[in-house]
């Protein structure tokens, strides 16, 4: 099995030969944001689980830029962000679907013994890094908060 480096690499060779410019893009800045963070200093090289993580930070920044150009109407822009988004995905676990995340998280309000909106810190702990990579923060959060809020 490859390494999810090699598998960008590779990828980002077949893009070139296909000249598929939006996949081309896409894989040429996740590869620099990765090795980016390899020379940040006290780094060193990442492993699939940290390459994930940086994976979720561009989703994340790459949703938050459709935001601003839905609001700014540049749907163009728009646009081409969510197809970077569909080539980042390629690259990152199945996420999960609103019946497993709403299932997850009442495990998880259970293990806290939550009772109210008070104790959202304390799901959060025990959910995040059990979601990690399956579900996106704010998708998390939100479930958390809409369920503690029918708690009381």
């Amino acid at each position: 099995m490859a390494t999810l480096k090699e598998r960008i690499d590779a990828d980002l060779k077949d893009a070139m030969r296909a000249k598929d410019e939006i996949k081309l893009s896409t894989l040429r800045m996740m590869k620099s944001t990765i090795k980016y963070k390899e020379v940040e200093p006290g780094a060193s090289l990442l492993d699939d689980a940290q390459i994930l993580g940086v994976l979720a930070t561009l989703v994340k920044q790459r949703r938050e830029s459709i935001e601003q150009f839905r609001a700014g109407k540049r749907d163009d822009l728009a646009d081409k962000e969510e197809k970077e988004i569909a080539v980042i995905q390629l690259y990152m676990p199945q996420q999960l679907t609103a019946a497993e995340l709403t299932a997850e998280v009442a495990k998880a309000i259970a293990e806290a013994k939550a009772t109210s909106a008070k104790d959202m810190g304390a799901v959060m702990k025990v959910a995040s890094p059990r979601l990690k990579g399956k579900a996106e923060g704010k998708a998390i959060s939100d479930e958390v908060k809409a369920q503690l809020a029918k708690l009381g």
